[in-house]
């Protein structure tokens, strides 16, 4: 059967039989932004990691019950969500909710002055010391609250 199915498909080609799936021509995409959902227990406190100390805004939030189920934090152009675990569960397809609990998330933000983001992390554990990588960034990792991983850098080119 098979072998009858591509000489047809072959015969199809050498007389020019329009395929019935034709390729259609792919129109480009842009992105026009990116937004990481990290997932978490609770919410709370998240809130003073990324209002206090990174100077983010809480843009958006959603209670359940006397707890919130989601937030948006903003600044500038960048944008971080928070969402909980029960959230998830109760809003998500089943293939996303069996996912949702597999580990940390771990985020790398561009900074332009990490010597102030030291000093907000002064005394926050460092699971990555303060280093310079051997592709031209000065960078230093920690753990938010909930256990996701936030590598803080910034290009350790002179700036002009």
């Amino acid at each position: 059967m098979r072998v009858l199915a591509s000489a047809v498909f072959a015969a199809a080609l050498a007389f020019g039989i329009p395929q019935t799936n034709p390729v259609k021509e792919k129109k480009p995409m842009n992105v026009k932004k990116i937004t990481p959902v990290l997932l978490v227990d609770h919410i709370e406190p998240i809130l003073p990691f990324w209002i206090d100390r990174l100077g983010f805004t809480k843009a958006i939030e959603v209670p359940d019950g006397n707890k919130l189920a989601f937030v948006d934090f903003q600044k500038g152009g960048v944008e971080v969500m928070y969402q909980t675990y029960a959230s998830v569960e109760k809003d998500a397809p089943h293939e996303m909710r069996a996912a949702a609990r597999k580990g940390p998330t771990y985020l790398y933000l561009e900074v332009d002055n990490l010597d102030a983001v030291l000093t907000a992390m002064k005394d926050v554990t460092k699971v990555m010391p303060e280093r310079t990588a051997f592709y031209g960034m000065r960078e230093f990792a920690v753990q938010d609250p909930a256990g996701h991983f936030i590598t803080f850098a910034q290009s350790a080119a002179p700036q002009h």
